[in-house]
């Protein structure tokens, strides 16, 4: 499937997997215990893993890759304010989105290792790729 609308299909496809197991979805602990410097953006958390701070912040991420899910054929749309949040209030580093992305990948891998195909995973690569230049176009 080479098509951007078979991958939209796939990846709307997993998510509703996911969606239904929120704590599974989000690679936020792994992201902080595989990049530890991410944790900068959040001195204020506690960053053990299952903190209320990580539930919570795992919960916003799963809402926004749900919107985005949700409006897969206008992402930009769907994020605009996260793009503008992240970009000129919060400064996250844009590299930060990338690694997120791999986390959440390996994470979702390992979690539904049956509906993790290798086509699934080119959707999900594609998508969270979306995602992330999505989020860091306001720092261009």
């Amino acid at each position: 499937m080479a098509s951007w609308a078979g991958r939209a299909h796939i990846s709307r496809g997993l998510w509703s997997g996911c969606g239904q197991h929120p704590s599974k979805a989000p690679g936020r602990s792994e992201l902080f215990a595989s990049y530890p410097q991410t944790k900068t953006y959040f001195p204020h958390f506690d960053l053990h893993p299952g903190s209320p701070h990580l539930h919570m912040h795992g919960t916003k991420v799963v809402a926004a890759l749900g919107d985005a899910v949700k409006s897969i054929d206008n992402i930009a749309g769907a994020l605009a304010k996260l793009s503008e949040l992240h970009a000129y209030i919060l400064r996250v580093d844009p590299v930060n989105f990338k690694l997120l992305s791999h986390c959440l990948l390996v994470t979702v891998a390992s979690h539904f290792p049956a509906d993790f195909t290798a086509d699934a995973h080119t959707a999900w690569d594609k998508f969270l790729s979306i995602v992330s230049s999505v989020l860091t176009e306001k720092y261009r």
